[in-house]
């Protein structure tokens, strides 16, 4: 009875005044896009990965679907792997829940704006423009886009698409996330290396303290950038790709 009674009216027509968001990516979008009066809630996630642009004044819920449904939501946003359970049962109530699949390439990130705009009630325009894709350097220099416990980013990946159109060349040329071999980067190391991890994890980040590493490429080629532009495709990846750019001179 006490979720019933939480209920949004259903059938009723004017602009979104509730929005609720369930994954960390769509609250990112959310905050980017929507009016803060329009947000009921962005999900629990925002307080696991903070990130310096939103601020603690945004309204969280606590993940639960009798919190949710007290919001009384008119729209329920969330990407498709997360809240599995949640966004279901509260489909089955009745609840209106649209699911934003997680742009994979560089060209689905503005229909991935675009979706979300409609369901805002705003404009198509206000959608971000892409930079155009950067000529490739001569000769071309190879990039080593550098994870936590040495992982690196290979060959179709969405990563792999940021650095191309920022003008660089994957070092890595195998497809997925990798194992790095510090006797191979020692042998034919890459022309640069961004180091992208949570500042957080020190034990993880100890691969990329190694003397060979360190040795095979002065530190002056070694790049950082934010660790959270890289967890969500969105309009800041248009940011990442200009940055990665400049560093190509």
């Amino acid at each position: 009875m006490v979720l019933l009674a939480c209920l949004p009216a259903l059938g009723m027509a004017g602009p979104l005044q509730r929005v609720v968001s369930l994954d960390l990516c769509t609250d990112w979008m959310m905050a980017r896009y929507a009016a803060r009066a329009q947000v009921a809630g962005l999900s629990p996630l925002k307080l696991q990965y903070p990130v310096p642009w939103l601020d603690s004044s945004w309204p969280v819920h606590d993940g639960t679907l009798e919190q949710i449904l007290q919001l009384k939501p008119d729209l329920v946003i969330t990407g498709e792997y997360n809240a599995l359970l949640t966004r279901g049962r509260l489909q089955t109530l009745g609840v209106r829940v649209e699911i934003l699949p997680l742009p994979k390439s560089l060209s689905e990130v503005t229909a991935y704006e675009v979706r979300l705009l409609d369901l805002l009630g705003l404009p198509a325009s206000r959608a971000s423009v892409p930079p155009p894709a950067a000529r490739p350097a001569a000769p071309r220099k190879r990039l080593l886009l550098l994870g936590a416990n040495g992982i690196g980013t290979g060959q179709a990946t969405f990563e792999n698409g940021v650095m191309e159109h920022a003008g660089w060349t994957n070092y890595l040329q195998d497809e997925g996330y990798i194992r790095l071999d510090l006797e191979r980067i020692a042998a034919d190391p890459p022309d640069a290396i961004l180091w992208a991890v949570p500042g957080s994890q020190a034990l993880a980040n100890r691969f990329a303290e190694h003397p060979v590493l360190q040795r095979a490429v002065p530190r002056q080629r070694w790049f950082t950038t934010d660790y959270w532009r890289w967890q969500c495709p969105g309009p800041w990846t248009w940011d990442l790709i200009r940055q990665l750019n400049q560093w190509l001179s």
